[in-house]
């Protein structure tokens, strides 16, 4: 730039010595080319100059209209209001969301269009915002020109070019956003009285299966619910039910079917209650799985009375002895294991003896107590394996299973087996009896047995075979003068049929 002042400097000189006739004419005449020259390059840098000028000014425009465009149409609306409330500038977005022309809405304060009941909170949060310089953030509902909204506004404090204060804000329609709050939170309020007040327990788990939330009926097992969040829910479920129901809330989790599952569930005294659960999966607005909410019911009123029902199909009332239904399905169990151990069987055929009598001097309360006693007596002779049914009246049947390989030496195992069941019920009973209308009297009975015996291997016979030849041996122990033991005779087959029909005369003997 010094050397372009400099010749520009030494070029009018020239020019003014050429104009005065001071410089020779060829020296003239040079320097007026060269003044020339240098006016026509001067010129070009001017109009570069002013080409600049113009497209750095059409750029300005442009991007002051795109300012404009970004300013007008943002998602959110921007309002500038001076230090008293007014509005001094606003976008059209938040025209729009106010409802009134933007030319109307200038010099105007944004109070007129918030909510009355929001007035005191604006002018509140307004000073507040005017005194600090952190940018502050509050929710007001609008009413005015359009169907109202709830907006957000961020508020930030500036200075004008004249140091007055002014508050920048962007406000934000947050009306869905509210009424999915709402949405949720009434929900929320629905679940939390559904929890409340129903007897089932409801378990929001992670999917770790550690608590989240405990619905207040756990209180009933845990003595409390405050304790429960963030433990594993599996730790009270019993040992032999606990990998079923982890494998079940597994599958829950990867395949989002609820299933059904029934375990028990271990109190901290050691108590056991039966229950009913089924699962269901939470996922994030992604479909990715969030939580399980799982359902459980407390079954064990029913499983009791299940249990009831079962034993009252398969058991005697009476004594609680197996019944017949139940003695002739172990008996078909029993022939299975023994044709695999390749272990005899025998089934034990008694019938008490003098029993009649009883009933008829001093009633059926007497007879029941002596069924009683016997059907005790007969359950401490055998063991644990083994089987004590009531037949029907005063006859019961001893399952002996898994004997000897050996024929003879479980003819001898059953055989002190059926002498012990005869020595026990050859004692005499001592009874307590009342009977209606009288006090109650202490009755002492003698009352032995009868008992058949039959061995059984595999399936050489059927169920039914076996327990008639028991019955048939019986018979004969009976016929024997009683009180004794038979094993079934093979020679006596002949006289089976006939005999036991004869079965309805038996007790008079």
């Amino acid at each position: 730039m010094g050397k372009k002042t400099s010749g520009k400097n030494q070029l009018r000189s020239e020019a003014e010595a050429c104009l005065a006739g001071s410089l020779p004419a060829k020296t003239a005449a040079r320097s007026a080319e060269e003044l020339l020259h240098e006016l026509q390059v001067h010129q070009i840098e001017l109009e570069m100059q002013n080409e600049e000028l113009r497209r750095a000014q059409e750029a300005l425009e442009k991007s002051r209209d795109h300012y404009v465009e970004f300013f007008d149409f943002a998602p959110v609306g921007y309002i500038t209001l001076d230090e008293k409330g007014v509005i001094t500038e606003i976008n059209l977005t938040a025209s729009t969301l106010l409802g009134v022309d933007r030319n109307k809405l200038l010099h105007q304060r944004l109070a007129v269009f918030i909510a009355p009941g929001d007035t005191g909170n604006w002018h509140s949060y307004f000073s507040d915002v005017l005194k600090q310089d952190n940018k502050l953030t509050c929710e007001l509902d609008f009413r005015c020109g359009r169907p109202g909204f709830h907006g957000r506004l961020d508020c930030l404090r500036v200075h004008g070019e004249d140091k007055a204060p002014l508050v920048r804000i962007v406000l934000t329609d947050i009306t869905e956003r509210k009424r999915t709050d709402e949405v949720v939170r009434e929900q929320e309020e629905f679940f939390r009285m559904i929890a409340e007040s129903t007897d089932d327990f409801i378990a929001v788990l992670d999917l770790e299966g550690r608590r989240i939330y405990n619905s207040p009926s756990y209180a009933r097992l845990f003595g409390g619910t405050e304790h429960l969040q963030g433990t594993d829910s599996f730790a009270e479920i019993h040992p032999e039910d606990r990998e079923h129901i982890r494998h079940v809330f597994r599958k829950t989790v990867q395949e989002g079917i609820g299933l059904r599952a029934d375990f028990r569930f271990v109190l901290e005294d050691g108590n056991i209650r039966y229950m009913e659960s089924r699962g269901g999966l939470i996922r994030n607005d992604l479909g990715h799985p969030l939580r399980v909410v799982v359902v459980s019911r407390d079954v064990t009123e029913r499983k009791l009375v299940e249990e009831k029902i079962r034993n009252l199909a398969f058991h005697d009332a009476l004594t609680s002895l197996p019944n017949r239904r139940l003695l002739m399905d172990r008996l078909v169990q029993s022939m299975i294991a023994g044709k695999r151990s390749g272990r005899f069987g025998a089934v034990l055929f008694i019938d008490l003896d003098n029993f009649k009598p009883l009933n008829d001097l001093h009633g059926h309360a007497a007879g029941d107590l002596l069924l009683v006693e016997a059907a005790h007596r007969i359950a401490g002779c055998v063991r644990a394996a083994d089987t004590v049914s009531r037949f029907g009246g005063d006859e019961f049947v001893v399952l002996l299973e898994e004997l000897d390989t050996d024929r003879s030496r479980s003819i001898a195992v059953a055989g002190s087996i059926a002498e012990k069941i005869r020595i026990a019920l050859a004692d005499p009973y001592s009874l307590s009896v009342k009977q209606e209308g009288k006090t109650e009297t202490r009755v002492t009975h003698r009352c032995t047995s009868s008992i058949g015996v039959e061995l059984f291997l595999d399936h050489e016979m059927g169920t039914d075979d076996i327990i008639r030849r028991a019955d048939f041996a019986m018979y004969q122990a009976k016929l024997a003068g009683r009180d004794s033991i038979r094993f079934f005779d093979p020679n006596l087959q002949p006289m089976l049929t006939g005999c036991c029909e004869q079965d309805e005369g038996r007790e008079t003997l």
